[in-house]
């Protein structure tokens, strides 16, 4: 079977329902993983879906393929991805498949896929496309066909969390998931922990009517920007798609971004494991770092990517670790996977302790930076563009070049980062300074190395 090589990304399955992701790909993917997971000892797997309008068909299509590999399957039905995440370890199988466009636009979907209590990235998910287009062993000639049950783990999920997390006072917060899934949860999850809830678009609906579900973007903020200049909330929290990332403003209207959010909650986790290794991602802050070891722990740049920092976080056995794009992972109290309900919850913990939140969150260290910055190029040029940099550009100022993923040049006043994009063919850019005349430096040392390589880029600063 030849299938798309679009859809096979570095960290999840994604493509557009019915033109490069099918149904026919969702169940050749539900078998050849099924297959992988017998291979494994492992004889069950859960699944679930976001809100998005495809999402029933295609985990049909999916339940049927790991069915015809001899896993038995349990659908936990509309869930947020954390949600099967969490069925994955308490039902003990630590396999699940996420049917989920996370962010993306309404005529997307994916899967986000984990075996064994892995994350399946890189080379094990072209791993699957390798053995579809080999061809899959004929239904009949393998084991027995899987059975399929169902199953309401909502109230565990929501219990497990409401048992771990103690507010030391009620809060007034407000809320916004989008129309995406968390919708179905996150108002009943803060209410149950004390918190009164103002609700902006918690209706779970597969058209996205209100904005896009991504609160990376602060233009995806505006409403819940307003909603707290407009009443009295005490902080705002905003959910992606498939509530596995966490965007947060105060009643200032200032959008704490997530590399400051992971400061507040490494300060707090150290606290009660000190020394402890702190993940981060190579498009985080450098403050972060700073932060880290003043507060007695040891900071660790990693990888951008939230399969590769979960696999980082259960190598190192890391407390804590976070990502720029709203990805937070606890290890401490919880299970190391990303959960933006579970970072709220903590959040607000860490915050009722005080009387302005707002003012907390904007205590927090910060520097002059650029928003993520994008230069599109032809597919795959991305890549080759990155790697002639790492081994052709020289940067005279810079005191440390880090090459871990993408290109990371670290001055006195600051840094600039170039990385392929793992999921779209772009360069992405970001970069900090103290002041803007060092941010200006930074921009044009990038710009010479840049277009000394590709002279006909349109660089997008």
């Amino acid at each position: 079977m030849k299938l798309s090589a679009s859809i096979f990304k570095a960290y999840d399955i994604r493509g557009i329902v019915d033109d490069t992701l099918t149904e026919t790909a969702a169940r050749a993917v539900g078998h050849a993983m099924g297959l992988k997971a017998r291979a494994d000892g492992i004889t069950q797997t859960v699944v679930g879906r976001d809100g998005r309008l495809s999402g029933p068909r295609l985990i049909g299509a999916l339940t049927e393929g790991f069915r015809d590999a001899g896993l038995d399957v349990v659908d936990i039905g509309q869930v947020t991805t954390p949600m099967v995440y969490f069925a994955a370890f308490e039902l003990g199988c630590g396999t699940g498949v996420a049917v989920t466009g996370s962010h993306n636009p309404p005529e997307y979907n994916g899967l986000k896929m984990m075996v064994g209590g892995s994350a399946l990235y890189g080379e094990t998910i072209l791993g699957l496309r390798d053995a579809i287009e080999a061809g899959l062993p004929d239904r009949a000639a393998g084991p027995a066909r899987g059975g399929l049950s169902t199953l309401d783990l909502s109230r565990r999920y929501l219990e497990r969390i409401v048992g771990d997390v103690r507010l030391a006072r009620p809060m007034k917060i407000a809320i916004d998931c989008g129309n995406g899934v968390a919708g179905a949860y996150a108002p009943a999850l803060f209410r149950a922990l004390g918190c009164e809830v103002i609700e902006l678009f918690c209706e779970v609906d597969g058209h996205f009517p209100n904005h896009h579900p991504d609160p990376a973007h602060p233009e995806n903020l505006q409403d819940l920007i307003r909603c707290l200049r407009e009443t009295d909330a005490e902080l705002g929290l905003a959910f992606d798609g498939d509530g596995d990332r966490l965007g947060v403003v105060t009643r200032s209207g200032q959008v704490i971004f997530p590399d400051r959010q992971l400061m507040l909650f490494a300060a707090d986790v150290l606290s009660r494991n000190p020394g402890a290794e702190i993940i981060y991602d190579v498009k985080c802050s450098r403050n972060v770092a700073r932060f880290v070891r003043a507060h007695g722990g040891r900071p660790l740049m990693w990888r951008t990517g939230h399969s590769l920092v979960k696999a980082k976080l259960k190598e190192t056995g890391a407390p804590f670790a976070g990502e720029m794009s709203g990805h937070i992972f606890f290890k401490e109290r919880w299970y190391g996977f990303d959960d933006g309900l579970y970072a709220g919850a903590r959040l607000l913990e860490i915050l009722s302790r005080h009387a302005d939140p707002g003012a907390v969150l904007e205590a927090l260290p910060d520097s002059l930076t650029t928003p993520e910055l994008q230069l599109p190029t032809a597919d795959g040029e991305n890549h080759r563009l990155v790697e002639m940099l790492r081994r052709h550009a020289r940067f005279p100022d810079a005191l440390e070049v880090i090459t871990i993923d993408g290109i990371r040049v670290e001055y006195a006043e600051g840094f600039g980062l170039a990385r392929a994009s793992n999921t779209t063919p772009v360069v992405v850019l970001r970069f900090e300074a103290d002041n803007e005349s060092a941010l200006s430096r930074i921009k044009d040392d990038f710009r010479r190395a840049i277009l000394a390589l590709k002279p006909d880029a349109v660089l997008p600063f």
